[in-house]
């Protein structure tokens, strides 16, 4: 089948220039239209302009393409671990080794935590112009590291052994709270989540708890001398009344002891014959005596 002269003409100019236009059109719709995912934030970056004031939320926005660069920022809450284990910074955005750091009397320690927080969406234009988005190694990491080491230095190690963490920990995170804002970040909270010792402190601490020990049984032992002394004071003095009292019924009843001799031959016997001529009546000494008139 023959061809005729249109079927063998190229396309004519004007069609070629619709193609053009027609993909340079695509290409410049979808190089216009930025997704924003949620949890983020857009700052918008224009090549004339500079940054710009205005940050975009979540969803779809448009810039002018080849002329405007948009930048995206999480604003979702984000964890900052210091070391420990793997399974304890689960779940956190980042992970780095423990700070070491000299409490106030020159002891090592080293303090495992972690650090929450976010950048304020609202300020992020500002964040990026002076910052920029390593704002975490650039900001979060050093300024953690320098409070730490300076408020462990305000303290012995004692205070960071016992009592004083809580402490530590709340003046830690008033200090972040208050670089953070210098940055336009938004500290949530500190957890100290360990503080690790030297050996020889470890050691120290050991023998302490072992003395400590060794002197609450040395207590409870003195404890039950003092208590068994006490009882055998109280068991003399009752002795001694005893004696006394029957001092007395002896006094009063000489043939008690006679009774006494007979009870443990034959207990419960009152009369006894001694031998033909003489009968022991002791029934007459669980008479109360009459009064005297």
């Amino acid at each position: 089948m023959a061809l005729n002269d249109r079927q063998l003409r190229p396309p004519s100019f004007q069609v070629m220039v619709g193609i053009v236009a027609g993909i340079s059109a695509l290409v410049f719709v979808s190089a216009s239209v930025v997704v924003v995912p949620a949890g983020e934030r857009a700052v918008i970056f224009d090549n004339i302009r500079g940054v710009l004031p205005e940050m975009r939320n979540e969803g779809i926005t448009f810039v002018v393409p080849f002329v405007q660069k948009a930048i995206r920022y999480d604003v979702k809450t984000q964890t900052y671990s210091l070391g420990g284990s793997d399974s304890d910074n689960m779940g956190a955005s980042t992970a780095d080794s423990a700070i070491e750091a000299l409490t106030a009397d020159g002891q090592k320690v080293s303090v495992e935590l972690s650090v929450r927080f976010l950048p304020k969406d609202s300020d992020l234009p500002k964040l990026h112009q002076q910052v920029g988005v390593d704002y975490v190694n650039k900001i979060v990491v050093p300024e953690i590291r320098s409070v730490v080491r300076t408020i462990v230095a305000e303290y012995n190690v004692m205070d960071v052994y016992s009592t004083k963490r809580r402490d530590i920990q709340i003046k830690m995170e008033k200090e972040l709270r208050n670089t953070f804002e210098n940055y336009y970040l938004q500290l949530n909270e500190v957890l100290i989540r360990n503080i690790r010792f030297s050996d020889e402190f470890q050691k120290a601490i050991e023998a302490k708890q072992v003395a400590l020990q060794d002197a609450q049984r040395m207590e409870y032992v003195l404890q039950k001398e003092r208590q068994e002394k006490q009882r055998k004071i109280i068991e003399a003095e009752g002795d001694a009344k005893s004696i006394s009292i029957r001092g007395q019924a002896l006094a009063a009843n000489p043939r008690l002891i006679q009774y006494e001799y007979v009870q443990k031959i034959a207990p419960g016997i009152r009369a006894i014959v001694a031998d033909q001529k003489t009968i022991m009546n002791f029934s007459n000494l669980f008479e109360n005596p009459s009064p005297a008139k």
